[in-house]
């Protein structure tokens, strides 16, 4: 008997040692750490009442702002679309983005990357407009720095006037030359008055100079938890507060001077310091890499589209806001979410990027019909 107890007590310990050890025991340690909270897989009733009194019609979004397709119009007017992204380690993402901006809708979509990441995402697809001008360090002497700089930014600055929006940091990296040539882009794009949104590399950018958006209402912010962590404690000086998360997501955006910032997260929150929505459209339990580039290449769209409605005098958009930041958010989350869902019923467990951005358009039927 006393042999068996002390199997069974081994045994139990053993399971401990593994469970611990595990990567995904670990993951999970390491997120409940970055969100200062306990292990809680049961929300708070206040917290979801709180979200759906948040939560916005996400379809009559999409429906009001998506164009119809009309023989009359030209090429290029339901959406041209840059990414600013890829380099030598990083090629996939800017491509998801891009290629995701296709698939939504918008008639032409460019990459501007590094020389390196040229020829790679340039197989991907020939749909794609790349631009090989981006340049790293370790090409670039230190004597030359500033007139490469400046033929970069120019490179871009000469088609800036085409884009109806930019998409910055899939794919771009950390390396500081880049770093800098794109913040001189940022700038040129303010100037342009050209909606911006950021993402990946483009948020620790931004992070370590929220200057380079501050104040700017045409410029969106998609954080997922790490992101969101480093933003508030740079901007607030605080840590990430679940408990309150609209008011501090509220606060964060007023703080920066009303871009638009949508926390990613089991529920998306969009805020843009005016107001708080939320979209919690089930998607999948599929985790995979490269969802954030479907999002920022189908925010920038959408955006594009809810801007063109709002400044046309036939605008029939009837929702409260009138923000075309917002606008965009809620529609680029509500769509990667059913995308993502329609996807995860076919492949279940292989579910990959490429399977989602292959769902967009029958995600977009079901709620827009083409005809």
């Amino acid at each position: 008997m006393k042999d068996g107890m002390n199997s069974r007590i081994l045994l139990d310990s053993a399971k401990t040692c593994i469970l611990a050890s595990s990567p995904v025991f670990r993951r999970q340690q390491f997120l409940i750490r970055c969100v200062g909270g306990s292990i809680d897989h049961q929300p708070h009733s206040r917290d979801m009442q709180t979200l759906r009194s948040l939560e916005v019609d996400s379809e009559s979004v999409i429906r009001a702002i998506t164009p119809a397709l009309d023989p009359t119009r030209h090429k290029g007017q339901a959406g041209n679309i840059a990414v600013i992204g890829g380099c030598r380690e990083y090629t996939g993402a800017p491509y998801f983005a891009a290629i995701s901006a296709l698939k939504i809708g918008a008639d032409l979509s460019h990459v501007f990357c590094t020389k390196d990441a040229a020829p790679v995402i340039k197989s991907y697809s020939p749909e794609l407009i790349v631009h090989p001008v981006l340049e790293e360090s370790y090409s670039v002497g230190e004597e030359c720095k500033r007139s490469i700089s400046s033929k970069v930014v120019a490179e871009v600055d000469k088609w800036m006037e085409r884009f109806d929006c930019l998409v910055v940091g899939p794919g771009l990296g950390r390396d500081p030359f880049l770093l800098d040539c794109v913040s001189e882009i940022i700038r040129h794009a303010r100037q342009s008055n050209i909606p911006i949104v950021i993402d990946g590399d483009g948020l620790f950018l931004v992070t370590n100079n929220v200057d380079l958006v501050s104040g700017y209402a045409l410029a969106v912010l998609t954080p997922n938890v790490n992101e969101y962590k480093r933003l508030v404690k740079k901007v607030l000086t605080s840590e990430v507060n679940d408990v309150d998360a609209p008011q501090q997501l509220l606060s964060l955006a007023r703080q920066i001077g009303g871009v638009t910032i949508l926390r990613k997260g089991n529920s998306d929150l969009i805020s843009d310091g005016d107001t708080v929505k939320a979209v919690s459209i089930y998607g999948s339990p599929r985790r995979c890499g490269g969802q954030g580039d479907i999002l920022s290449g189908s925010v920038a769209v959408f955006l594009s589209w809810a801007r063109q409605h709002i400044l046309a005098a036939d605008s029939n958009i009837n929702h409260s806001c009138k923000n075309p930041t917002v606008l965009g958010c809620i529609a680029g989350s509500a769509i990667l979410r059913k995308a993502a869902s329609l996807a995860f019923l076919n492949k279940k467990r292989s579910t990959v990027t490429g399977d989602i951005i292959e769902c967009l358009g029958k995600s977009l039927e079901d709620i827009c019909p083409a005809s």
